[in-house]
């Protein structure tokens, strides 16, 4: 075996390596996650787009979507579970009748108010395994990996990119 091919065997490794660990490390994260959100009786997707809107304000679907990650006809359907639920609402946009904005009502606001605080504690024991310094370099390695992976290796994402 050449060396160029014991280095190429050695990345493809590493890059399985990784791929593993990334997927275990979401899976324990997003179980802590879902059970916390689970005690305000809510999905993960439900407190996503309610946690959207909370910090966001008011967005419409296609940017609530963006931001949850969530394909358009899944998010319809978690949109209007949670309008018969009275935690937000439809509002049409005053210059174009195509858009429309969700909002949080009155009872959304208070639910967030009462499940951010918690929700936020959970998220910063759930990581307490890496320091600050650390969660700011994953962050900055998992967003280039992101972007990289999202381009199909087709360029390097840019510095304002990964910012």
């Amino acid at each position: 075996m050449t060396n160029d091919s014991k280095d190429r065997a050695a990345e493809q490794a590493a890059s399985l390596k990784l791929w593993v660990v990334l997927s275990r490390a979401h899976e324990a994260l997003a179980a802590r996650a879902r059970q916390d959100v689970e005690r305000g009786a809510l999905s993960l997707t439900e407190f996503g787009v309610l946690e959207a809107l909370h910090h966001k304000g008011d967005l419409t679907a296609g940017e609530v979507s963006r931001r949850v990650l969530l394909k358009s006809g899944s998010l319809t359907y978690v949109i209007d579970k949670l309008v018969q639920r009275g935690l937000i609402r439809r509002r049409a946009c005053d210059t174009d009748r195509r858009r429309t904005y969700l909002a949080l009502t009155a009872r959304g606001r208070s639910t967030m108010r009462r499940l951010w605080p918690g929700h936020a504690a959970a998220s910063a024991r759930a990581t307490d395994g890496l320091s600050y310094a650390e969660k700011r370099v994953a962050v900055r390695l998992l967003k280039r990996l992101g972007l990289h992976a999202g381009l199909n290796g087709e360029r390097e994402p840019t510095a304002d990119e990964i910012s």
